[in-house]
């Protein structure tokens, strides 16, 4: 029987002027307790995955796509629509918007319906159509994922630095990610999301 893991916590995904887009997974409820990890691509398609430990860094190396994994301090924090993300030699702040007409959408559905799988495979194409993004796919290593939303927000401002060095403006997450089966949204958002992980059986 297939082992299914749990990541409950928010998405953040955002593009810079220097042309690094961030994916910012925040899990305070997960198997490896409350963790965070920064997914980077550069513009020459380089993806670095950046995890507070070994363990961590493995399980996600074994589900998504890398060519470098960096286990490395990492912290969140929020102060109302203020997040502060610091993770090696990553700093990037940002600052979320009201609900626009698709997380209002998503707060109606009820949680319980949320969650079930077969809702899920059912908005995989509306969510593809609408923003560029998958809900339900193959992940690496024989795994499957799925992702149950419940919110969403606007990312309206952010600054980042790479060891030091500005990595420009907010932009759009163009092009799109590469690091799974799906990108997160085209523009700078943040998603409120239980990720479930399906890990074949082993023995």
């Amino acid at each position: 029987m297939e082992l299914r893991l749990r990541f409950d916590g928010w998405i953040a995904g955002l593009g810079t002027a220097s042309g690094i887009r961030l994916v910012v997974g925040h899990w305070p409820d997960s198997p490896f307790g409350s963790v965070s990890d920064v997914m980077v691509e550069r513009p020459d398609g380089h993806r670095t995955l950046l995890a507070p430990t070994a363990e961590l860094g493995r399980f996600v190396a074994a589900t998504y796509s890398f060519d470098e994994v960096g286990v490395v301090p990492t912290a969140v924090r929020r102060h109302g629509p203020a997040w502060t993300v610091t993770a090696g030699p990553l700093t990037l702040r940002f600052g979320i918007g009201g609900r626009g007409a698709l997380g209002r959408l998503l707060r109606a559905v009820p949680s319980p319906l949320a969650g079930q799988l077969p809702w899920v495979r059912l908005v995989d194409l509306p969510a593809r159509l609408l923003n560029g993004v998958r809900t339900y796919g193959s992940a690496g290593n024989g795994r499957r994922e799925w992702y149950a939303a419940r919110d969403l927000h606007r990312i309206i401002t952010a600054t980042a630095r790479w060891d030091g060095t500005d990595l420009g403006s907010l932009t759009r997450v163009d092009p799109p990610v590469r690091f799974g089966f799906g990108s997160t949204p085209r523009l700078p958002a943040l998603v409120r999301v239980t990720t479930t992980v399906e890990v074949p059986a082993t023995g």
